[in-house]
């Protein structure tokens, strides 16, 4: 049996998300609760922030200078 619509039954269709960079504004709308797998995120101040390909290289460096030594 199938649906009017043509979709699933059971409710399980992928629904897409979009993720925001904190620093530049660029947008990526994925099918999956996670961001791209080239994006990076960071918990400030309790709220989790993302951030694009292009910012997380340009900021690499500073990114990995806030980890603590065991996970590196």
């Amino acid at each position: 049996m199938t649906s009017p619509s043509g979709g699933s039954d059971d409710g399980s269709a992928a629904q897409q998300r979009r993720f925001v960079c904190a620093r530049c504004g660029a947008s990526a709308e994925v099918l999956t609760d996670a961001p791209p797998l080239t994006w990076t995120y960071s918990v400030e101040d309790g709220a989790r922030r993302h951030f694009c390909e292009t910012c997380s290289r340009d900021n690499l460096r500073s990114i990995e200078g806030r980890l603590d030594s065991d996970r590196w």
